[in-house]
């Protein structure tokens, strides 16, 4: 594949199946496959729907040669390399380029609240490392430190970082990087929800959560964008509406496993602490997936 210099439309936050309490390689290449098949533009490994805080480095890492072997080079495949400590970050920053990854997708240090002078520092230290393109993820809600756009300005001055993930849920936020940035970098949704409305703002994609479950409903909200088919898309949004907001019912991944589970392509199985979708929700879940017209 040529180097990247965008990356855009929807990524699917691929989940990471177990079996037995181990990951289900099998099970995943089967996943990335029918992904492609459905028409998404990207799959991204290990990210927070990947229960990346749940995996060992060797498992993170033959997460995502597993992803890159199953791709084929079909579409690129994006890397969770993140790390509350830059050291870390880097170090698997590294590993991530030996696997194979096409890009990278670095969330801001969870935990330990850098300022914002610590995140461009921490940020900077990883592009110099690296040649591969580099996705921001700011997702306050996890990590409890916000990467503001005035950093974000600055940071889009290196030529490698090429996009950011905003999982903020804050459309004025989303619109300022797009005001801002959105010339230099690709501004991309981090929530469902909020995709079409940040479409409607001049975002360009999606690493998206239901696109595990519904790759080629959520492909098309983004292809029918992209052809200026602004009512097909809004069709798509409102249709992915209730499925999207069941898959947050419970701690993610968990319904989302389940839902996957319900449709015969990987097992509900988590690791601890995250447990799996109650049997209420379960049942939701399939009853949702029969008006989606996929059972």
């Amino acid at each position: 594949m040529a180097k990247l210099t965008t990356i855009e439309g929807c990524l699917t936050a691929i989940v990471t199946p177990f079996k037995g309490g181990k990951v289900d390689f099998d099970g995943l290449a089967k996943l990335v496959d029918w992904q492609i098949e459905q028409g998404v533009d990207g799959i991204v490994a290990v990210g927070t729907t990947g229960e990346s805080a749940t995996l060992d480095v060797p498992e993170h890492v033959a997460v995502i040669a597993a992803c890159v072997k199953a791709a084929k080079g079909r579409v690129p495949v994006v890397a969770g390399a993140g790390g509350n400590a830059t050291s870390e970050a880097l170090e698997l920053t590294k590993a991530s380029e030996d696997a194979g990854a096409d890009a990278l997708l670095h969330v801001t240090p969870y935990y330990n609240r850098p300022s914002q002078e610590g995140l461009f520092r921490h940020f900077e230290a990883i592009a110099k490392s690296t040649k591969l393109p580099i996705i921001l993820y700011n997702v306050p809600t996890r990590t409890a430190c916000d990467l503001l756009t005035e950093t974000v300005v600055r940071l889009a001055d290196f030529d490698n970082i090429i996009g950011i993930k905003d999982a903020t849920g804050n459309l004025v936020r989303g619109s300022e990087l797009v005001a801002k940035v959105g010339d230099r970098l690709t501004i991309l949704s981090g929530d469902d929800g909020t995709t079409f409305p940040l479409y409607a703002c001049g975002a360009r994609g999606v690493i998206s959560v239901v696109s595990n479950v519904a790759p080629r409903a959520m492909s098309d909200m983004w292809d029918a964008v992209k052809a200026g088919d602004w009512a097909r898309a809004k069709q798509r949004h409102f249709e992915l509406r209730v499925l999207n907001q069941m898959l947050f019912f419970e701690p993610s991944p968990a319904p989302t496993k389940a839902a996957l589970s319900i449709l015969g392509r990987c097992s509900t199985d988590v690791r601890l602490p995250l447990v799996s979708a109650t049997p209420a929700l379960v049942e939701q879940l399939r009853a949702e997936l029969h008006v989606q017209g996929m059972l």
